[in-house]
């Protein structure tokens, strides 16, 4: 099913299996507490509105350039972001049965989750250096 095919190399950084896995359970845990928001403009959104904890995109988006502004967007605002293989994979974690090519989990006071993010926050800004 999964087809290794030609990443894009302007889909940097991308996550590797295991970050995959870790990103993609807390795309799922906050899509279940309401703190996603699915899609490119929802990111971008989300970006602009001093919302997103971070922003995962989809390397196998086609074409990747519809995605190519939100990397600037999030070194703008400093938010980390990151690259997951498979745009179905990200989808599913978001709850949806299409594919998704951008979500972004999003700040919420008081939020379970808070650690989680903050542990990812900083294995994504890794990647970066």
């Amino acid at each position: 099913m999964e087809t290794d095919q030609e990443i894009n190399p302007k889909a940097y950084p991308l996550a590797d299996g295991q970050l995959t896995v870790k990103i993609l359970n807390l795309v799922q845990q906050a899509s279940n507490y309401k703190q996603m928001r699915k899609g490119a403009n929802e990111a971008t959104k989300a970006l602009n509105r001093g919302l997103a904890e971070f922003i995962v995109m989809a390397a196998d988006a086609e074409p990747l350039e519809i995605l190519l502004h939100l990397p600037l967007l999030c070194e703008d605002k400093n938010v980390p972001y990151v690259f997951v293989r498979s745009k179905q994979a990200l989808g599913r974690a978001c709850g949806v049965s299409r594919s998704v090519i951008a979500c972004s989990v999003t700040v919420h006071e008081g939020s379970q989750l808070k650690p989680q993010i903050q542990s990812l926050q900083q294995e994504i800004e890794k990647l970066l250096i």
